[in-house]
């Protein structure tokens, strides 16, 4: 008998839902401001909108450990974090909203190629899913009629980070504190960013902030702060396969909201490429036993 909806899908609908328009935001910001710039900003906003959560639960539930290692360990989630934020904001600069919700999607069929441990192991419907998201990923950005643009190969290389991201979250969040956790790798990405944005002659002054500031709050606090929140509690209580399959609808979300909000537009061909993918993520995160290597 299948269960039924409780508040742990709503609670990943929704942050599917935000994750979803803020491709839209992250692409509205890069008219403002340069990559490096806006992720050091959005994120340093996330994590300030996270740090309540902290005082929140203090005393209510007792770290796993000290708090210096926790700190350690977000920043080695905070590296690939970095690095995938940095080629999807890169990207979107030279691609639209819709294109890079569906390419960074593909993160849910690379974990479990990318993941060595046994539970983890590809199974035919994974690779099967590889398939099919690969061939629409084809139809969507090379396939005549379509094109191949910069920002979709950045942002594809953005996916492989994410997934690796998941995977090292994987290991540290069941050891670590994730309020914890979550606040240090975002302050790292945030304060990375910045430097580097500096480093390489990046502006960072006011008028830019104050002409950027709706995409930037919803971006950092939004996306980052409330999303996260809501996917934190959506999968308390929803299996983590089902969880990734509501999740997978941010690319839907992203490509209706650029189409909404900025005015894309999806080739009929490009449409199926996206229709492909999304199957091939759907598929990828099946696990019947009958399908079971």
């Amino acid at each position: 008998m299948n269960r039924p909806m409780n508040a742990g899908h709503l609670g990943l609908f929704g942050a599917s839902l935000i994750w979803g328009f803020a491709f839209v935001a992250q692409r509205q910001g890069m008219e403002y401001m340069q990559p490096l710039t806006f992720n050091g900003i959005r994120f340093l906003l996330g994590a300030l909108s996270l740090t309540p959560l902290l005082w929140l639960q203090k005393g209510i539930f007792k770290p796993l450990i000290n708090t210096k290692a926790a700190l350690i360990m977000g920043l080695l989630a905070g590296i690939p974090l970095f690095v995938a934020a940095f080629f999807q904001q890169l990207g979107l600069k030279y691609t639209t909203a819709g294109n890079a919700g569906f390419i960074t999607s593909l993160y849910i069929v690379f974990v479990p190629l990318l993941s060595f441990r046994s539970k983890n192991q590809s199974t035919r419907l994974t690779w099967l899913g590889v398939m099919l998201a690969l061939t629409g990923l084809y139809f969507l950005t090379i396939f005549p009629g379509a094109s191949m643009q910069a920002g979709d190969l950045l942002v594809l290389i953005s996916a492989l980070f994410w997934a690796l991201h998941l995977i090292i979250l994987s290991y540290l969040s069941p050891k670590y504190d994730f309020r914890l956790l979550a606040v240090s790798q975002y302050l790292f990405t945030a304060v990375i960013s910045l430097i580097a944005g500096l480093a390489f002659g990046e502006p960072l002054n006011a008028s830019t902030i104050s002409e950027a500031w709706i995409p930037l709050l919803y971006a950092g606090m939004a996306s980052v702060g409330i999303g996260y929140t809501l996917q934190v509690i959506g999968q308390r209580n929803v299996r983590a396969d089902h969880a990734a399959l509501i999740l997978s609808l941010e690319a839907a979300f992203a490509a209706f909201g650029g189409w909404l909000i900025l005015g894309e537009t999806l080739s009929p061909i490009a449409l199926m490429g996206c229709l492909l993918m999304l199957t091939g993520m759907i598929v990828s995160q099946l696990r019947l036993k009958f399908f079971m290597l």
